[in-house]
C-alpha cells in the first residue's frame, strides 16, 4: 500500500507540473460528460418522465454510474492502456520486478484528470438527492455510498478483463468499450426502461444491475426487498473473476518483443 501511494504521489506531481494544461483537460473530461446531463435536462423538460422516473430520480440514477465510471477510470486507467504495454515487450519488465505485476500495472498510470468527470457525477448526485422524492436517512446515505463502491468495483473489473484479453490479442479489444463507456452512456436511467433482456443480461453477466438498478428501487421506496441494498456487495465476485482472467492470461503470456 505504501508503494502505492507513493506512485500516486508521483502522478499527482507530474499532472501539476503544468497546472494550466492540467485543469484545461479536467474541464475539458467535465464538458464531455455535461452532454450527457443536458441530453438527458432536455428530455425531462419537454417530458415529464423516462417510464415513469422522473428527473430527480435520473439524475440520482446518472450520479451514481458516472462518479463511479470516473473513479475506475482515473486509478485503473493502466489497464486500459495495456495494449501498448504488451506490445511493447513493456511487460517483461514489469515481470523482472520483484513486486506484483497487477500492481505494477495499476501504477503505471493514473489520470487525475478523469476527476473533471467525477465533479460532473458529484453534481447529478446532489441535484438528484436534493430533487429526488427520497426520504434521507443514514442508511439510505450509506446505500448511495455503497452503490458507488459497487459501480466503481465494476468498471476496474471491466477493465482488468480488458487488460487480460490483451495476453491472447496483443491488441485491445474495442468491443468492451461497449461495457465501459456504453454503460456510462446508457446507464443514467435506471435499466428496466430499455427492456427485460437488458436487465437480465446486467444481471447475470455483467453485474451493472447489482449496483444500480436494484439498490436504486430500494433507495427510491419502489421495492420493499431489503436484500437488494445488499447485492453491491456481490460485485467484488466478478471482480475475483477478472482477477482470475489476469492470471490465466499471465500463464499463456509470450513476449512480442522489442
Amino acid at each position: 500500500m505504501r508503494l502505492y501511494l507513493k506512485f500516486v504521489s508521483m502522478h499527482l506531481k507530474r499532472s501539476m507540473a503544468y497546472r494550466q494544461s492540467f485543469f484545461m483537460t479536467m474541464f475539458g473530461q467535465f464538458l464531455v460528460s455535461f452532454t450527457s446531463l443536458l441530453g438527458m435536462w432536455f428530455l425531462l423538460s419537454r417530458f415529464d418522465s423516462v417510464g415513469d422516473y422522473t428527473l430527480g430520480e435520473c439524475m440520482l440514477c446518472a450520479g451514481v454510474v458516472l462518479s463511479s465510471y470516473s473513479l475506475a477510470e482515473c486509478f485503473f486507467r493502466g489497464f486500459d492502456r495495456f495494449s501498448g504495454i504488451v506490445r511493447g515487450a513493456g511487460f517483461d519488465r514489469i515481470l523482472l520486478r520483484p513486486r506484483n505485476a497487477m500492481l505494477q500495472v495499476l501504477c503505471e498510470q493514473i489520470e487525475f484528470t478523469r476527476l473533471g468527470k467525477l465533479i460532473q457525477g458529484v453534481g447529478m448526485l446532489i441535484w438528484g438527492v436534493a430533487v429526488a422524492p427520497v426520504v434521507w436517512t443514514p442508511w439510505r446515505v450509506a446505500l448511495l455510498f455503497l452503490m458507488i463502491a459497487g459501480g466503481l468495483t465494476v468498471f476496474a473489473a471491466l477493465f482488468i478483463v480488458y487488460a487480460s484479453l490483451c495476453f491472447f490479442t496483443l491488441e485491445g479489444l474495442e468491443f468492451i468499450n461497449i461495457f465501459t463507456d456504453g454503460m456510462r452512456t446508457y446507464g443514467v436511467y435506471p435499466l428496466d426502461i430499455y427492456g427485460e433482456w437488458l436487465l437480465k443480461l446486467s444481471t447475470f453477466v455483467i453485474p451493472y444491475a447489482l449496483f444500480q438498478y436494484y439498490p436504486l428501487m430500494l433507495l427510491l421506496g419502489r421495492s420493499d426487498r431489503w436484500q437488494w441494498g445488499l447485492l453491491p456487495l456481490l460485485t467484488p465476485l466478478f471482480l475475483a473473476l477478472s482477477v482470475a482472467l489476469w492470471r490465466v492470461g499471465i500463464r499463456k503470456y509470450k513476449s512480442a518483443g522489442s
